[in-house]
């Protein structure tokens, strides 16, 4: 069982839990995770983060993440929902839950398509800042060399 969504509204964080453990009773760890917008980027404060993706294209990519992720990894489901539109600082960004006969198998699965959609899922976010001295202006998010790394050491792990 795999639900993708990409939304503008939020999600309530222990419902999607709920819903998750009932569409997989016989899961002995359920794994969950969520995203914030973070209010600091760069050594600038951040008021909002706009995201936009290419409709279609973005569900499919995430939706080969979460198949990746089930031929790695004995996994009874996955939910995976990230928001676009105008997102706040402190705002839930994404959720991603994983379901499975055991930890381990939860915990790195979850960790995987984290690592994975950061890098591949087209998502383009641009920040609304504001500089210690005042000073508004907007900027593009780069990919980060770090989440790159991290995607790549999946690469070179074998399961």
């Amino acid at each position: 069982m795999t639900m993708i969504s990409v939304q503008i509204e939020d999600f309530d964080f222990p419902l999607e839990y709920q819903q998750l453990r009932e569409r997989c009773p016989q899961s002995g760890a359920i794994v969950m995770f969520s995203g914030l917008v973070r209010d600091f980027s760069e050594n600038t404060h951040v008021s909002s983060m706009t995201l936009e993706h290419y409709p279609g294209m973005t569900e499919n990519v995430l939706n080969h993440i979460a198949q990746q992720a089930k031929l790695r990894w004995p996994l009874d489901g996955i939910r995976i929902i990230h928001r676009v539109g105008e997102l706040f600082a402190k705002d839930q960004i994404v959720l991603v839950g994983v379901a499975s006969a055991h930890r381990i198998a939860a915990y790195e699965a979850s960790q995987y398509i984290m690592d994975i959609l950061k890098t591949e899922a087209p998502f383009w976010k641009k920040e609304s800042t504001q500089t210690e001295q005042g000073e508004a202006g907007e900027r593009w998010v780069d990919a980060k060399t770090s989440d790159s790394k991290q995607a790549a050491d999946w690469t070179q792990t074998v399961k």
